[in-house]
Order: C-alpha cells, then structure tokens, then sequence
C-alpha cells in the first residue's frame, strides 16, 4: 500500500511535469495556435496539480486492478502494454475526435500522438517497474 502511495503521487507529479513539457515547448505551442480562439487565458495550477494526482492515483490503480490480465511475463512489459492500453484510450481516442470535430491541422494531430504515447510509456514504464497487486 505504501508503494501504490508512493507510486501514484510520483505519478501525479510526472503528468504535471510531462504535461508542462508537451504543452509549453516552442514546436507543441505554434502547433496549438489552433485552440488560441478557445484557450484559456490563464491556468489555476493548485487546480491543475490535484487533477494531475488524481489521475496518477487512477492511472496506477488501473494499472494494479489489470495487472494480471495485460500482456507480458514481466511487470516492464505489462507496463508498457498498459501504456499502450492507455495511449489508446488517452490519445487516439481524443486525436480522432479532433480530427473529425474541428480543423485541426493533421502535423497538431501527430504531434499530440507522439508526445501521448511519449507520455504513457513513461507512466506505464514507471508502474510496470514499481508496481504489483498484493498476493494474498
């Protein structure tokens, strides 16, 4: 139970980090020029932290609760399926929606792909390493 804490609140603070670096760089920020018309102004981070430890709360108990059933003799592997589980529903999912809802240019697309899947296989690699359900 310690190490699920552990785990998830490292997690949290990773989605935060590797959101900052996905969203703020100079490349993902001409890319995003797209939303400008609808983006906000300003951000309440105390907010934006909490969303981001809930979701490595989330993210890590999925991660326990389908340990045994993803794919993979070791835990980095059923990491990095997990990854891809997630990537699936995380960006494809939000990438397609784009794609058929707005005009999106298709190089902002890629890019949200990419640093999507970039992202999962870090958070899959860290749970797939660190994490696994309790016997007993």
């Amino acid at each position: 139970m310690v190490t699920y804490l552990i785990v998830s609140i490292l997690s949290g603070i990773l989605f935060g980090v590797l959101d900052g670096v996905i969203n703020a760089n100079p490349l993902a920020r001409r890319l995003f020029e797209v939303y400008q018309p609808i983006a906000r102004t300003s951000l309440n981070p105390r907010i934006g932290v909490g969303i981001d430890l809930v979701y490595g709360f989330v993210m890590a108990g999925l991660f326990l609760l389908l340990y045994n059933s993803l794919p993979g003799a070791t835990g980095l592997v059923k990491g990095i399926s997990f990854a891809g589980l997630a990537w699936f529903f995380r960006g494809i999912m939000s990438a397609a929606s784009q794609w058929v809802m707005f005009k999106v240019p298709l190089k902002t697309l890629l890019y949200s792909l990419a640093a999507g899947l970039a992202e999962m296989l870090v958070l899959g690699v860290l749970y797939g390493l660190t994490l696994k359900p309790a016997i007993g």
